[in-house]
């Protein structure tokens, strides 16, 4: 699955709690504790596990910063936009 140009990306993630920066969508997740960021954090792991595509994940406290992008593409790609979306939904 080929990179998306940065037109497409940021079209594509216009209603997402995403931000592109550079060649990778970010997010980052503020929760009330540790003990929530990583629940929040195995949430995410489940639907990456079950869409076998995983964002790069760092939590520091409360705060969680997923990154998307395709590792083998050196950009996002579709596949990247799919997994933001269905990494919003996790609450």
């Amino acid at each position: 699955m080929p990179a998306l140009d940065p037109e497409t990306i940021d079209g594509a993630v216009a209603d997402l709690e995403w931000t592109r920066e550079g060649d990778r969508l970010v997010k980052v997740v503020t929760k009330k504790d540790f003990r929530e960021a990583l629940a929040y954090v195995n949430a995410v792991g489940e639907k990456a596990e079950e869409a076998n595509h995983h964002p790069d994940i760092a939590i520091h406290w409360n705060r969680v910063t997923l990154t998307l992008w395709t590792h083998t593409e050196g950009g996002i790609t579709q596949a990247d936009v799919d997994m933001a979306r269905v990494l919003d939904g996790v609450e």
